[in-house]
């Protein structure tokens, strides 16, 4: 540690000589689990022209590695350019152990929580840009929203491994009887579309323009991925990988849930009147029935509904980026059920436990993770808890 302070010390006394700027590096993880690949871009978006590194790990391909059987301890990283030089030291902590809570960070990579005290365990910086992270078949799957690959990891023994092929992906389903992960890519081919993973096998299919939101039956095999600018909902088969049908003039279709018997699906309009948009948001309900998908509701008009999860007791909640509260609404009607609840700013993807029955909202705007009871709507204690940078979505990981 000594050694760590005194090259810090002289670095900055180098940085004032030469007249250099102190930067700094654009993601904020001060805790390090192996396996990470933390970017060393630097926070005004300048590349470094050299790194290195104080302590465990080394530099591959402009980033950072821990690597996955690193001890606790620290490690600094220098970063220099013509104009500016960065010196960040990091902790190196243990791989977490489940039960834990993992949180899509965008700016960070995957943060891990004690799901009794929120307290932080470490992050696992991706070198991407997660938007959603879920816990399969004893693996922890994270999507880079900003790139080509999927993070895969197993806590049993801790492992980390990059999948390629995926490009820009957004959203994960799981399906148990596959034995696969389906991502939703936001561009591909041109257009937009899904991605069936098994192993490190990578299937794609064309489903429509910018596909986001994801639900899945693993019952019928079907899984319904929302073509936000299409306003539609394409209906794939997962063994085949063929669109075999498609829910149409659904605006800005953008999030998905699926009913518990997989009868009927809910689609989340992501559009506001007071935006450029000038469209009121709502909730649609379609029933999936043999007489083929039909409108069986429409909530009333949402300031600006962006994330949606099926509840207990009948109910629905919907995430408002806009005004910072979480929407419940009758699963049946769509009809307010309870006046909406306030959290915190920016809220994303809402994920309900159904074992501890709370309610996660990760709030973007905020860098924290809001708790709720779902069958009180009353907020747990400690909650919300910081967290990763810019949070889009929440896993509770059992196993």
């Amino acid at each position: 540690m000594r050694t760590i302070v005194a090259a810090a010390c002289a670095l900055a006394l180098l940085a004032a000589t030469h007249r250099l700027a102190i930067a700094r590096f654009a993601n904020t993880a001060a805790s390090l689990v192996p396996g990470s690949r933390f970017p060393t871009r630097l926070s005004d978006g300048a590349l470094p022209n050299r790194v290195s590194v104080i302590g465990s790990g080394a530099i591959v391909n402009g980033a950072y590695v821990v690597p996955p059987g690193a001890p606790p301890g620290s490690a600094t990283l220098v970063a220099a350019n013509a104009a500016s030089l960065a010196v960040r030291t990091f902790h190196i902590v243990a791989p977490p152990h489940a039960p834990v809570i993992a949180v899509a960070s965008y700016q960070n990579g995957i943060a891990f929580h004690d799901p009794r005290t929120f307290a932080p365990l470490g992050t696992l910086a991706t070198a991407g840009s997660p938007s959603d992270v879920i816990a399969a078949g004893g693996e922890i799957a994270a999507t880079d929203t900003d790139g080509s690959t999927m993070t895969s990891v197993r806590l049993r023994p801790w492992n980390v491994r990059e999948i390629p092929g995926i490009l820009l992906g957004d959203e994960l389903a799981a399906d148990p009887p596959l034995h696969a992960v389906f991502v939703t890519e936001r561009e591909l081919n041109g257009k937009g579309g899904l991605a069936r993973v098994s192993g490190d096998r990578v299937a794609t299919i064309v489903t429509g323009t910018t596909a986001e939101g994801i639900a899945i039956d693993v019952r019928t095999q079907r899984v319904y991925v929302a073509d936000v600018n299409d306003d539609a909902v394409a209906i794939v088969d997962a063994k085949r990988m063929r669109v075999v049908g498609r829910i149409r003039h659904v605006p800005r279709a953008f999030s998905l849930a699926l009913s518990r018997d997989g009868r009927r699906l809910y689609v989340v309009s992501n559009q506001s009147e007071s935006t450029f948009l000038a469209a009121a948001g709502r909730v649609t309900e379609i029933a999936l029935g043999p007489g083929g998908p039909r409108v069986a509701a429409r909530s009333s008009p949402l300031e600006f509904p962006v994330g949606i999860a099926l509840g207990t007791l009948g109910r629905v909640f919907v995430t408002d980026e806009q005004s910072n509260v979480v929407d419940v609404l009758n699963a049946r009607t769509l009809r307010v059920a309870h006046a909406p609840v306030g959290t915190c700013r920016t809220p994303w993807a809402p994920t309900l436990d159904v074992r501890s029955h709370r309610l996660y909202i990760p709030c973007a705007g905020s860098n924290e993770v809001d708790v709720l009871d779902a069958r009180t709507l009353k907020r747990v204690r400690g909650a919300p808890f910081q967290t990763g940078g810019y949070p889009l979505a929440v896993s509770v990981v059992r196993r």
